[in-house]
């Protein structure tokens, strides 16, 4: 059965100081959904949670919260809580009065608050550490009763700001599967806002990609990785080749001098386009059994696999390979049909894709660890 809107923001613009940050947004979020705004810093993503959260208003258009409109509701009126990157806890109280914070302010009484204090401590595995104070507690803890405290009252959305920017990585992945964990045991929708897209990946069950103030993909993290809209969503997703082509026809490109099959259709003929291969889809061969032929300009190994980038006609391309190839080595390139996707042109095109710079970058890094090793 398909769910609910819980959230709907309808034609939504913000702008700060005559500078658009939001601009005709229009984006459906589900009852019980993890969903993840995803974008660099600047595109409009913790301004879309504020709005939501009543810490703002929109200059136009309108904020749905279940089907009824909430322009101008305080943000304490609506049943939503938010977790910032600063945990914001108060270091005068221990954990178990942290959590208990929003039960006080709104007079329940106390046998409810020991008991919906303690379930919590049990779902953010933190029980019997309710007496310690703020101060003495490590990061992923501090996170841990930051969450606690938000969703104690149990609210029908949880907004999340950044919340794992400041934990180191392997506490970071750890928390991802803990709030999957909590989201799913609670079922609270959660809105969860982040720049780095291995956690919106693996978190999420929607990704809604932006930038400049607009929506440029919403979809599962399967759709986004491997259907992008445009060069912006597959360079931000993950590592792309992204080259020019022509669209002969339906299920046929040409591109780098050559023509392919691909799985792609409904362009026009000879349609100018954009075609994304990721490095991990291309099979390095020997260059008489290659599509395309090219030079090895450079070569980093990194634990699971080697990154290795070819130049082919100028454009650099990098493949991941888990064979081992050396600098100068000629090479082709093999590429499967379901290897190529093909997208419009847009303003994003020719802006990414090409791994010059990267390769200037390595050389420039593998020459400073020679002098360092004279």
């Amino acid at each position: 059965m398909e769910k609910e809107n819980i959230v709907e923001l309808k034609n939504i613009s913000v702008a700060f100081d005559g500078e658009q940050v939001l601009d005709g947004l229009n984006l459906e979020i589900k009852d019980k959904e993890f969903i993840t705004l995803l974008g660099p810093s600047g595109c409009g993503k913790t301004t879309t949670l504020r709005l939501i959260a009543g810490f703002l208003e929109p200059d136009s258009g309108d904020v749905l919260f279940g089907g009824e409109k909430i322009n101008g509701v305080p943000s304490y009126k609506r049943q939503v809580n938010t977790i910032f990157q600063r945990y914001a806890l108060f270091p005068h109280l221990n954990v178990y009065e942290n959590i208990a914070f929003g039960l006080r302010v709104k007079k329940r009484p106390e046998k409810e608050i020991k008991e919906k204090v303690a379930e919590m401590l049990r779902l953010v595995n933190l029980a019997g550490l309710e007496k310690r104070h703020i101060d003495t507690l490590s990061g992923g803890q501090q996170q841990r009763v930051a969450i606690a405290r938000a969703i104690a009252n149990h609210p029908k959305v949880l907004l999340l700001d950044e919340p794992l920017a400041a934990l180191d990585l392997k506490l970071r992945k750890d928390m991802q599967k803990e709030l999957k964990k909590i989201q799913q045991q609670l079922g609270i929708t959660f809105i969860f806002v982040t720049h780095d897209q291995e956690e919106a990946l693996t978190m999420s069950d929607r990704v809604v990609v932006m930038d400049g103030g607009k929506i440029q993909q919403v979809g599962s993290p399967q759709d986004i990785y491997n259907e992008p809209q445009n060069a912006f969503v597959a360079d931000f997703i993950g590592e792309s080749n992204i080259v020019d082509g022509n669209m002969l026809r339906d299920y046929f490109v040409e591109f780098s001098g050559q023509k392919f099959d691909c799985l792609d259709k409904g362009f026009a003929e000879n349609e100018l386009v954009d075609v994304v291969v990721r490095p991990e889809d291309v099979d390095i061969v020997a260059p008489e059994k290659g599509m395309l032929k090219g030079q090895v300009t450079s070569v980093a190994f990194l634990g699971v696999h080697y990154e290795i980038i070819v130049d082919i006609g100028g454009f650099k391309w990098m493949i991941q390979t888990t064979d081992e190839h050396f600098v100068g080595d000629n090479v082709g390139l093999y590429i499967e049909p379901d290897a190529i996707h093909i997208m419009k042109k847009s303003r994003y095109s020719g802006l990414y894709g090409d791994y010059s710079s990267y390769s200037e970058e390595m050389d420039e890094m593998n020459e400073m660890a020679e002098e360092a090793a004279k």
